[in-house]
C-alpha cells in the first residue's frame, strides 16, 4: 500500500504473491489477514478507502471491497456507515516471534524510586530555553552548515566550549585541540583507538569505576587493567607496577563511584608518572561543576596539557539524551583522532549549534548555578534523614555530584538491594562497579539522588531503613 497518511495501516507492505494460486481478491484477503495477525496492522487502525487501495494496487475496486467484506465476515475488520473500515479491536495480533539469537523483549522495571547513580534531575531540564536555542540556531545556520559536518565539531561550539573550560575549569587549550563527540564514552572509544594505533596494548582504569568505560576500552582492542582507589584517589604506586601500561583513565575531581577527590600529592605523582613513561592521562571530568563545600578543583589538563586528554559531556549537567561531549587532546594526537578508524558519531549539527547558543546566552551557566543549589539542598536533606533513621551506617564521598556511598553495618548489600526492590526502590551494590564484582571497600550501596524529587527523600529513606531491617541490619 502507498504511504498516504500517518496511520500505520496505510503504509503496510502487502505481499499479494503474484505467482501464488488463487484469484486476486483472495490473495489480498490472505495478505491483509496476515498483517493483522502478525501485528503489523494494529487493532483500531483505519484501512484505506477501497478506491484508494485499488489505485495503489493497480486492481479493480471490486477486488478490495470483496476482500474487506470477507475479512469483516471473519471478524478481522469492522465497517461502519460514514466511517473508515477499521481493524477490529478484538482482532489482536500475535506477538512477533523472536529471531534467532535475540532475547525476548520484556518491559523494563520502572521503580517508583530509582536511586541508581548517574542520572541528573530530568524534571529540571530547561525546556523553553533549549527550544529557543534550537529555533535560533536553525534560523541562523548557513546553507553550507546543513551539509556533511566537520568531524571536529561545529566551529562556534568548539570556540565556546574551549572558553568555558578555560574560565570555569582551569583548562589550558585552544579550540583547535577540542573535538566534539557523542559523549564521554564516544571520546574514550576514539582515544583508545588512537592509542592502539600508536602501539598501546593496555589502559589502566580506576577500581572501582564506571563499568561502561571498561567496555569502551576493550571494544577498541585494548586490555583494561584495574588499579585500586583509596581515600586519596588512584593508587599511583600500584600503577607504576604495571610496566605495560602507559595510559590511564581517571576522574580526579570526583571519582566514581567512591566520591573521593584525588589529593594534590597524588595529582603531582600521576603527572610525573605520565611524563616518565611517555604516557597519557585521560581525565573524565564528568560532574566537576557540582562541588558544594568549596570551589571545584581545577583540571589535571591545566597542569600538564601535553600529557592529559580532558573529556566532558552534558550527560550529568543537562541530560544523557543530549549525546554531546568533547575531548581536549594534546596537539600531537589530533591527526590520529581524525584518522578513519578513530572517527566516531558526532552529534547533529543543529544540536551543536543550539548548545553553542545556549552557552553564548549564559543559559548554561545559569542552569549550572541553579542545579548546584538544588543538589546541595537535596544532599543535605538526604544526609539528615539517613542520620536520623540509619545512625549505625556510615556515609562517605565528597560533598559533590549527586551520589554518595552508604556503608552498611551488620547486613549484606545484595540482600538490601533485593529487599528494597520489593519496596519498589532501585539500589545499586558497590560491588557492581568493582573488577570481578568483588567489593574492595567493604559492604556499601551507591545511592544516586540526582533525579529524586525533594519531597520524596523522607519516604525513600524510610523504605531503605525497612529494607536494611529485613536484611538483618540495625536501624535507628
Amino acid at each position: 500500500m502507498a504511504h498516504r497518511r500517518t496511520d500505520p495501516a496505510w503504509g503496510t507492505l502487502l505481499d499479494l504473491g503474484e505467482r501464488a494460486a488463487g484469484p486476486l481478491h483472495l490473495r489480498l484477503v490472505r495478505a491483509l489477514r496476515a498483517a493483522v495477525v502478525d501485528g503489523r496492522i494494529a487493532p483500531g487502525s483505519a484501512l484505506p478507502p477501497s478506491r484508494a487501495l485499488a489505485a495503489d494496487l493497480g486492481c479493480s475496486r471490486w477486488v478490495v471491497t470483496e476482500a474487506y467484506a470477507q475479512l469483516g465476515a471473519e471478524g478481522y475488520l469492522e465497517a461502519r456507515s460514514g466511517s473508515a473500515t477499521r481493524v477490529a479491536t478484538a482482532a489482536g495480533g500475535r506477538a512477533p516471534v523472536p529471531s534467532a539469537g535475540r532475547r525476548d523483549q520484556q518491559t523494563p522495571w520502572k521503580p517508583e524510586f530509582d536511586l541508581a547513580p548517574g542520572m541528573p534531575d530530568l524534571r529540571e531540564f530547561p525546556r523553553r530555553r533549549w527550544a529557543d536555542a534550537v529555533r535560533e540556531a536553525t534560523g541562523t545556520l548557513t546553507p553550507a552548515e546543513f551539509g556533511y559536518p566537520d568531524p571536529a565539531g561545529h566551529h562556534g561550539l568548539r570556540q565556546r566550549i574551549a572558553a568555558h573550560l578555560v574560565r570555569g575549569r582551569g583548562a589550558a587549550l585552544d579550540a583547535g585541540q577540542l573535538v566534539v563527540c557523542g559523549g564521554t564514552l564516544d571520546g574514550v572509544l576514539r582515544l583508545s583507538r588512537v592509542l592502539r594505533a600508536a602501539g598501546h596494548t593496555h589502559v589502566a582504569l580506576e577500581d572501582p569505576g564506571w563499568s561502561r568505560v571498561r567496555t569502551a576500552v576493550t571494544a577498541a582492542g585494548l586490555t583494561a587493567v584495574a588499579v585500586p582507589v583509596d581515600d586519596e584517589g588512584l593508587r599511583v604506586d600500584l600503577l607504576r607496577r604495571e610496566p605495560g601500561v602507559r595510559a590511564v583513565i581517571v576522574a580526579p575531581a570526583h571519582q566514581f563511584p567512591t566520591g573521593v577527590v584525588l589529593t594534590p600529592p597524588r595529582r603531582a605523582e600521576l603527572i610525573a608518572w605520565a611524563r616518565e613513561s611517555d604516557g597519557l592521562i585521560m581525565e573524565d571530568d564528568y560532574d566537576a561543576e557540582f562541588r558544594y563545600d568549596r570551589h571545584p578543583v581545577g583540571t589535571l589538563q591545566g597542569m600538564a596539557p601535553e600529557r592529559v586528554a580532558l573529556m566532558g559531556s552534558l550527560s550529568k549537567t543537562l541530560s544523557p539524551a543530549m549525546r554531546i561531549g568533547w575531548a581536549v587532546v594534546p596537539p600531537d594526537m589530533l591527526d590520529g583522532l581524525y584518522a578513519a578508524e578513530a572517527v566516531g558519531s558526532p552529534p547533529p549539527v543543529i544540536d551543536q549549534a543550539a548548545f553553542s547558543r545556549f552557552l553564548e546566552s549564559g543559559s548554561y551557566d545559569r542552569h549550572l548555578r541553579a542545579s548546584r543549589l538544588r543538589y546541595r539542598r537535596r544532599r543535605d536533606t538526604l544526609l539528615t534523614e539517613i542520620a536520623e533513621r540509619l545512625p549505625h551506617h556510615r556515609v562517605s564521598g565528597a560533598a559533590a555530584g549527586f551520589h554518595l556511598l552508604l556503608h552498611l553495618t551488620g547486613c549484606a548489600a545484595g540482600y538490601v538491594v533485593r529487599a528494597a526492590a520489593r519496596r519498589d526502590v532501585r539500589l545499586v551494590d558497590l560491588a557492581e562497579y568493582t573488577a570481578g564484582g568483588a567489593g574492595g571497600r567493604g559492604c556499601a550501596l551507591v545511592i544516586g539522588y540526582g533525579n529524586l524529587a525533594d519531597p520524596a527523600v523522607p519516604e525513600v529513606v524510610r523504605r531503605l531503613a525497612d529494607a536494611i531491617r529485613e536484611a538483618g541490619g540495625p536501624v535507628g
